[in-house]
């Protein structure tokens, strides 16, 4: 059970102007679920994307940056569930290029401009006969209002689909966007076992929106963590569709700044929905650390924190264990931190101050945050102006089980 995270309406997901969606069933892993999904693009659209920094990055991941690299105008984007071709050499390559092919044809456009995207098991051949043999029946259905069945059609151990939309005033114009995610487990930038797709009706250069891609990613899905693991497949793409009255062709104007803060407000949404669906989670953290050097240390404490099994464990049993807290803080890699001037709190108590426990630290109080749903952890370093928050979960044992069980 997702934690405090109502399922997406479906009448709720704005269409956005200048893209399609068509999802099919192809048996990929199992029979009789969604597990095919075609984006259409319009002409005259800009897509940029941030992908995996894993060294094993999937088949697809390699023809994505490729095909975004030609220079050739992005027309489609085709995804896969059930199978992530990862690991799958040179046969993997020409099964992600075969679907991108296929797709091609289907829409009469070049296959360098297809971005294809697979999630699932990783090592297993990709089985691109079903793929191909279903791709007709998900370009059939391509529809302006497909979001909700996109959202479900992306899913793997996830619990619920994942999706957000708004409209927002820019310079005097509207703009839609609305986006889908996929994530549960394996989650750790950069990226997150995620996938994430949000579409806006704006108009925006090429370079811009690789900028804002990039910033938002990194205030969004670069960070959330639910175990630490990165995977081979993450990928983050921005489709502006350019069918809005809203146009942005450089970061210096006030309009990019307004796009920037919405688009990024919206992939923290769908990046949040992740870890509150993170496998077995039972409660949503917020770890926040202030006063660093630079973002950089906030970030590696942030983490420290947010991986360590210890201290996912004992928010999982409600035990305000909170030296752990400190022993991750302690290994986080700033060698040069001065323990002395740490203050650590848990919502609004204030346990340890200038690096020991505080006197006025009540157990009951640790307790009574410990048993929350929704829990801050606020570590302060006393040494510099910088901050970094990031999103976790806690760590329970049906995140053993099912990951235990996952390809079975």
């Amino acid at each position: 059970m997702a934690v405090n995270l109502p399922l997406p309406v479906a009448a709720d997901l704005k269409p956005v102007d200048g893209i399609e969606l068509g999802y099919a069933e192809a048996g990929i892993k199992k029979p009789n679920r969604k597990d095919l999904l075609v984006m259409k693009i319009a002409e005259g659209a800009s897509v940029a994307g941030v992908f995996t920094k894993n060294r094993f990055c999937a088949a697809p991941v390699q023809v994505c940056k490729a095909n975004l690299a030609s220079g050739k105008p992005i027309r489609a984007l085709v995804i896969n569930t059930g199978n992530a071709n990862a690991g799958t050499g040179e046969p993997g390559l020409a099964n992600a290029q075969a679907t991108c092919a296929q797709v091609a044809r289907l829409l009469g456009v070049d296959a360098q401009q297809v971005l294809p995207f697979s999630t699932g098991v990783i090592l297993e051949p990709l089985p691109v006969e079903k793929i191909v043999a279903k791709l007709p029946d998900a370009v059939a259905n391509l529809k302006l209002d497909n979001w909700f069945n996109a959202a479900e059609a992306i899913m793997t151990t996830d619990t619920q689909p994942k999706a957000a939309s708004r409209t927002v005033t820019i310079g005097g114009h509207a703009v839609t966007m609305t986006g889908i995610s996929k994530g549960a487990g394996m989650i750790r930038p950069n990226m997150a076992t995620m996938l994430g797709y949000l579409a806006i009706d704006a108009k925006v250069a090429q370079p811009v929106l690789e900028e804002l891609v990039r910033f938002a990613a990194d205030r969004s899905f670069n960070s959330i963590t639910i175990d630490g693991d990165t995977s081979t497949n993450d990928s983050f793409i921005v489709v502006a569709t350019g069918a809005g009255t809203l146009t942005v062709n450089s970061t210096d104007s006030p309009e990019y700044a307004a796009l920037r803060d919405a688009v990024t407000d919206i992939s923290r949404n769908l990046a949040q929905q992740i870890v509150r669906d993170g496998e077995g989670a039972t409660k949503f953290i917020t770890v926040t650390v202030e006063g660093g050097r630079d973002i950089e240390e906030c970030r590696k404490i942030a983490y420290s924190i947010g991986h360590s099994p210890l201290v996912k464990t004992a928010f999982f049993a409600s035990d305000p264990n909170l030296g752990r807290i400190l022993a991750a803080i302690g290994y986080a890699g700033v060698d040069d931190l001065d323990t002395a001037k740490l203050d650590l709190y848990l919502d609004d108590v204030w346990v340890a101050k200038n690096g020991g426990r505080n006197p006025d630290y009540r157990e009951e109080d640790g307790q009574r945050v410990m048993k929350q749903v929704e829990i801050l952890v606020r570590v302060k370093l006393g040494r510099g102006e910088a901050s970094a928050t990031i999103w976790t979960c806690d760590l329970s044992h049906d995140y053993v089980s099912i990951n235990a069980d996952y390809r079975s």
